[in-house]
């Protein structure tokens, strides 16, 4: 079987992507020059060599340094636009994405701008490449609960007519446990919208069970250390609350020593809806495909474990059921095709 080919050609759902990572270095350098933003590098290869990290806050340092070249609602069209262009590319038929409202905010760039930019290419994508999107904003954890709070009542007007459609929670993990935010999730949810957090990638498996009791997400972004606890792992396979795993982003980081050694098979054998995707690609070595590709060989896993990761990106996803059903039923088909 040709691996990458295959998997491209699986309708499948990209559910774990922070728009900010992806931005590549090539644009990066664009978007300081036509803003006149003064950032410490002088060439892409520099750009390249300093994405060389492996601990999570190596890379957040440089992640929230790199996104100081966005300014305008240009600059977060021409990211999102180029991120579309990719996950098209790779045969991802929906996404669902993340930005962070707070990071921007602390550099004084209103909600509005970022979110108008990047809503703008997203409405782009049914017809420019055939590929549908929800837009999900993302707390920091790191910071305190009112802040996300002020972030949350800015996005207030996005919320009501559905331009948002859900919130998450990410950056720093360690002592930064979900129920530190389970006011602000409350009123999210009474908001009416979806819920994703994440939880068990650098921390605990209590941190997963916490994201699902007591902030009631719909998904665990990442979700890795909940296989530390076999009760918790039963608990999330029959309450079928989806993990959006993300390989490559885990071996980068030291999550995995070596790709061998990923979870993403176990999680399957043991009934959890596990999913594939790139989490920050520009950083991390790969897009949704790249992602795909490199835990199948590392793990050996067969056509039918392929399959079952591109129905889980598509029954794991926040579309309505007309659109899923479409969509799995043309995995169905080149699934018998394959045989």
């Amino acid at each position: 079987m040709d691996v990458r080919s295959f998997v491209r050609a699986l309708p499948k759902a990209e559910l774990h992507l922070h728009l900010e990572g992806a931005l590549e270095p090539e644009l990066m350098m664009r978007l300081a020059a036509r803003n006149k933003v003064d950032i410490p590098f002088r060439s892409v290869e520099e750009v390249r060599a300093a994405y060389r990290f492996t601990r999570l806050q190596d890379f957040l340092d440089i992640y929230y340094r790199g996104m100081d070249v966005l300014r305008a609602e240009e600059d977060f069209h021409d990211l999102t636009a180029a991120y579309l262009e990719r996950a098209a590319a790779d045969g991802a038929v929906h996404v669902e994405v993340f930005f962070d409202p707070q990071g921007h905010a602390a550099r004084g760039i209103p909600f509005a701008v970022a979110a108008d930019g990047i809503l703008a290419a997203l409405a782009e994508g049914p017809e420019r490449l055939g590929i549908t999107s929800l837009l999900i904003m993302c707390v920091l954890r790191h910071l305190d609960e009112e802040d996300g709070f002020a972030a949350f009542r800015e996005a207030a007007p996005y919320v009501a007519d559905g331009r948002i459609a859900g919130l998450g929670l990410d950056s720093t993990e360690k002592n930064n446990p979900p129920a530190k935010f389970e006011r602000l999730f409350a009123a999210a949810r009474e908001a009416g919208l979806r819920l994703v957090a994440h939880a068990g990638e650098e921390g605990p498996a209590s941190y997963v069970a916490d994201a699902v009791d007591r902030l009631g997400v719909d998904r665990i972004d990442h979700g890795n250390h909940a296989l530390d606890d076999p009760a918790l792992v039963r608990r999330l396979a029959g309450l079928g609350i989806p993990l959006t795993v993300c390989p490559l982003s885990n071996l980068r980081l030291g999550g995995v020593a070596d790709l061998r050694q990923h979870p993403l098979k176990r999680m399957l054998d043991a009934g959890l809806r596990a999913t594939v995707n790139s989490d920050d690609p520009a950083y991390f070595g790969g897009y949704l495909l790249d992602n795909f590709v490199a835990v199948a060989e590392a793990l050996q896993l067969e056509a039918a474990d392929l399959v079952t990761l591109a129905r889980n990106s598509i029954e794991a996803s926040f579309l309505d059921e007309p659109a899923k059903r479409t969509h799995l039923d043309r995995l169905d088909r080149i699934a018998g095709a394959q045989g």
